[in-house]
């Protein structure tokens, strides 16, 4: 049994994968994407949330802190709160939330198997999303073991930042990859999310040549991921190594609610989402008989 630390799970999930899924979204990552769509999971540790608009001002929240400075209604989280989640679960109205928590491997696997109807119904299974779930390998070993054990179809959300000897160890416990590759170039890379793609570009080779089952996927963000020269030059890459499926995933402002409600900063200076049409030519140029480009998904 390991523990780890996730910050979400979603069920009848359709775009992590074929079939109905169950995602588990682990907490962590060491890239800095403007544009991240779960900006709350960068932090390894913890992300306190507020929605005043919620809030009832019934006090249950002080009633049960520990510290010295209660939080106040209407107001966030106190000076020094050390996270440790009371208030969270005795709010009637969900006005606090904690983005992380720490689960173990077989309890997280005895929840996941209580899906397993829909997964056999619809060809779906569980995935390992983020953050970046290569950056917990302990965790994310164990259960992709224990899903092995109990036959549950895997994939796994990753950016593919993370150790080739533990990427090693998990393509033989992964049965598909959801491979983000944010831009081919690792100067370019590195300027957009802290650092550069070279390790990310081995892994990628690794998995390839291991016969690994890969979908890639490429996030579609205007003035910022968007030249058709780096798209030209991924869609090369994945004809190179035999993946014949790519998917452009359209930018969209999905988080910005998460910015307000986890008081963090938008990195992404106001992005805005690129216009059907443009995705539209983006694909239709990148594809070709032996490479399948999806919008979304």
């Amino acid at each position: 049994m390991v523990s780890g630390r996730i910050f979400d799970l979603k069920r009848y999930s359709v775009h992590d994968g074929p079939g109905i899924r169950t995602t588990v979204f682990l907490q962590g990552c060491p890239l800095s994407c403007p544009w991240c769509h779960n900006p709350e999971s960068r932090p390894g540790t913890p992300v306190p949330g507020f929605r005043a608009d919620r809030c009832l001002s019934c006090l249950a929240c002080g009633e049960v802190c520990p510290e010295d400075t209660k939080p106040m209604p209407h107001s966030p989280w106190s000076a020094t709160c050390d996270h440790c989640g009371r208030c969270v679960g005795v709010c009637p109205a969900g006005a606090r939330e904690l983005a992380g928590r720490d689960v173990d491997s077989e309890s997280l696997l005895v929840e996941l198997e209580r899906d397993r109807l829909h997964f056999e119904e619809s060809g779906g299974g569980v995935t390992f999303g983020g953050g970046e779930p290569l950056a917990q390998p302990e965790f994310l070993l164990a259960l992709l073991r224990g899903c092995r054990d109990r036959d549950l179809h895997t994939a796994v959300d990753t950016t593919g930042f993370g150790h080739a000897d533990l990427v090693d160890q998990m393509a033989d416990l992964t049965d598909l990859w959801l491979f983000d590759l944010k831009h081919p170039d690792p100067a370019r890379h590195a300027e957009l999310t802290g650092e550069d793609n070279t390790l990310i570009l081995a892994n990628l080779r690794r998995l390839a040549r291991a016969g690994c089952s890969i979908w890639l996927r490429v996030p579609l963000v205007p003035g910022l991921t968007d030249q058709p020269e780096a798209l030209k030059q991924t869609a090369n890459l994945a004809r190179e190594l035999g993946i014949g499926r790519l998917h452009l995933l359209p930018y969209h402002r999905a988080a910005a609610g998460k910015l307000d409600r986890f008081d963090l900063e938008d990195a992404g200076g106001g992005l805005a989402p690129p216009t059907s049409d443009h995705v539209d030519r983006l694909a239709a140029a990148m594809r070709s008989p032996d490479l399948d480009v999806i919008i979304g998904g």
